[in-house]
């Protein structure tokens, strides 16, 4: 069985965290908690379209997520996601990559802007 793929998601503060990758659709047991990276390669490089924490058995699920539409078309092809049980370790972790990549915010990415 071969080894899954990972991918290195730098934060603004200079941590690099490592993710799983898996292609969408993605199933990932319900009560783990992590943070996730819904993706896609843009010329050969990750684009990040949304930035997220929480139970990836929930969030990894493109059909359930509340930016489902968003993400489609965007054309998000993959979920980066690993564990982390810690709530505020996942927000901090969730914040400093947003921080590295507004891109992921709208109207390039998914996620919303904190106040509009």
């Amino acid at each position: 069985m071969a080894e899954r793929l990972s991918v290195k998601w730098g934060g603004a503060s200079g941590v690099e965290y490592k993710y799983w990758i898996y292609p969408i659709p993605a199933r990932l047991d319900k009560g783990q908690d992590g943070n996730y990276i819904y993706s896609k390669l843009v010329n050969d490089m990750w684009e990040p379209l949304y930035i997220g924490q929480g139970d990836l058995g929930d969030r990894v699920d493109i059909d359930i997520h509340d930016q489902s539409r968003c993400l489609k078309s965007k054309g998000a092809t993959h979920i980066h996601a690993h564990k982390n049980a810690r709530k505020a370790d996942r927000i901090a972790e969730e914040k400093d990559l947003l921080l590295e990549h507004p891109e992921a915010y709208q109207p390039t990415g998914c996620n919303e802007k904190p106040g509009g």
